[in-house]
């Protein structure tokens, strides 16, 4: 059997190996464009930074090092340049040499990748203008930036490139700004809980122009200004297009392979294609999400190195099947850790499913361990079924471990209501006899058995003030004094038994605390007297970061012109707005 593979990376090296351990006599004969057959995509930000030291820690594999342990013949910089399905051969170009040729194959393996979305506006080729996706992307931006040393960059786009290169590029102590059209970061997440991580991110001196539409760049004063729609332009030394990838799919639509969303190649749970022994795996593919059970399109090596495996697998004769993704994800931040898995409570209101959520502020270890620090943790999960479907967590120590559990979980298809029988490993160090999964799962118990009624932030707005309920914050004085939302009145929960009288009876009760922790308990003793109370979802530490995130967006996006100029130099960009 003679297999070819084009394009390595993730998806096509892990493919070679595995094809090799099933089949010791297998020709296996891969095509890479680039120079680099397998290398860590996710650490080229880092080696930028200088987090990074050595390049070669940058490959995991090389030709020499692949074929003497596998003996798999790795051809960098060969262009496979089409597919001829009816006589099952590749058209292929070698990059040094021009020389072109066809190679046959018995089976095929496409494992092409994506490319950085390129905006069609004028200046995208300049050069002080960078995409990252490739090592050679990356020595590209390393040697500029060595060279010549500049002071502020913007980068277009804030997924996870865009915000791990720019607290890399912070720490080189550049000014930066991330500028893009929606108005959070990081897409996975819902805007109240990317409030946390744009927080982190301004902490830090990374300034955001949330809201804004880049309409082009232009070479001035030797470095570029980013042309904004309504908006003076932002100049920086360089700057990075980050706005996200598309499937590198020409060759697959060339030799009439099916293709689905943004063109990505369609492929069966056996990571079949629509042609007869053509497999693809990786960013090109589209998948089901395991969740939704909608086609989707998850670029992370995660997924691809599990599609290659099985694809490796049916190749040699076996029969995996590929079950979906959760889309797990985790990135760092500076000192925060911010993770997802599943989707997101507004991914699954577009998707037409009737949602409920707990939103907490645990620790990450034992209260009376030193060193403990909260986490913001957002748990979503089906009214009626109590179905999880997505978890997202922000925090610092622990973060990793609880959307881990929280992914085991959904996979496994349990509900919310199941997380409380989780036998979590415990020690003070490192968590709670209540483990944070756990916890979540005793608010959406609670939930279910009519114990707890919660209220959200979206309902503030439409919370009357005209005394037809009651408004009421159970944090101590000084927490009070500290930071409170108008209208709400201040009893501590230790004095709210002695103090009921102050409460009108009939009225509902809204109760807001700094966690929900001490509202709960507020509402507990409320619900014993006779009144009706509803416990604020996620307590005034996440009321506070989430408002005043939206108001800097707002600040920042208000208006157009000069005016808006001003406001976006005020609230987000240290590169300075030129007319």
């Amino acid at each position: 059997m003679k297999v070819v593979i084009v394009g390595g990376v993730a998806g096509g090296a892990t493919a070679a190996a595995r094809i090799r351990r099933l089949d010791e006599q297998a020709e296996i004969v891969v095509f890479e464009r680039s120079g680099y057959i397998s290398y860590a995509n996710c650490g080229l930000p880092y080696y930028i930074g200088g987090a990074i030291t050595d390049p070669a820690a940058l490959t995991l594999q090389t030709p020499e090092s692949f074929f003497s342990r596998f003996r798999i013949a790795m051809n960098v910089h060969h262009e496979v340049t089409a597919i001829h399905p009816e006589r099952k051969t590749v058209s292929v170009t070698n990059l040094e040499t021009g020389e072109q040729f066809e190679e046959s194959y018995d089976k095929l393996l496409l494992s092409p990748g994506a490319k950085p979305t390129q905006p069609k506006v004028p200046g995208v080729g300049l050069d002080h203008v960078f995409t990252l996706r490739t090592v050679e992307d990356t020595f590209r931006i390393k040697e500029y930036i060595e060279e010549h040393h500049p002071r502020s960059a913007v980068l277009a786009g804030g997924g996870f490139i865009g915000l791990e290169l720019a607290e890399n590029l912070r720490e080189l102590g550049m000014d930066v700004t991330i500028v893009q059209r929606p108005k959070q970061l990081m897409n996975p997440f819902d805007p109240d809980m990317a409030a946390f991580i744009h927080h982190e991110a301004r902490k830090h001196g990374i300034q955001l122009a949330l809201g804004h539409t880049v309409e082009g760049f232009e070479e001035v004063d030797g470095g570029v200004d980013v042309l904004l729609k309504d908006e003076p332009a932002l100049h920086a030394d360089m700057v990075v297009l980050a706005i996200g990838v598309t499937p590198d799919t020409a060759l697959a639509k060339e030799a009439g392979l099916d293709l689905g969303l943004k063109d990505s190649i369609v492929v069966n749970e056996r990571m079949e294609t629509s042609a007869p022994d053509i497999y693809a795996v990786g960013d090109a593919v589209q998948v089901q999400h395991a969740v939704t059970g909608l086609d989707s399109l998850i670029s992370l090596a995660g997924p691809a190195n599990r599609q290659g495996r099985i694809a490796a697998d049916n190749i040699c004769g076996g029969d995996s099947r590929y079950r979906g993704s959760l889309g797990s994800s985790v990135i760092k931040v500076f000192d925060l850790t911010a993770a997802t898995t599943g989707i997101n409570e507004a991914t699954a209101r577009k998707a037409g499913l009737e949602v409920d959520k707990v939103i907490l502020s645990p620790m990450n270890h034992a209260g009376y361990y030193p060193g403990g620090k909260s986490m913001a943790m957002k748990v979503v999960f089906e009214k009626g079924t109590n179905r999880l479907l997505g978890a997202q967590i922000v925090g610092y120590d622990g973060v990793d471990k609880r959307i881990d559990v929280l992914a085991c979980a959904i996979h496994n298809g349990m509900l919310v209501t199941d997380l409380p029988e989780l036998d979590l490993a415990y020690a003070p160090p490192y968590s709670s006899a209540k483990d944070p999964v756990n916890m979540a799962g005793f608010m959406a118990e609670n939930i279910e058995e009519g114990v707890l009624a919660q209220w959200y932030l979206e309902d503030l707005d439409s919370l009357p003030h005209d005394g037809s309920v009651t408004l009421l914050d159970v944090r101590t004085p000084a927490e009070y004094a500290g930071g409170h939302i108008d209208g709400f009145r201040n009893i501590p929960v230790d004095e709210l038994r002695d103090r009921l009288d102050e409460l009108e009876p009939g009225k509902p009760v809204y109760v807001i605390c700094q966690s929900g922790l001490r509202s709960y308990i507020a509402c507990r003793i409320l619900a014993g007297h006779g009144f009706e109370p509803y416990n604020f979802a996620g307590g005034y530490r996440y009321y506070e970061a989430v408002t005043s995130d939206r108001e800097l967006i707002e600040a920042a996006t208000a208006g157009a012109g000069a005016g808006a100029g001003a406001a976006l130099d005020e609230a987000s960009t240290p590169c300075g707005a030129k007319a």
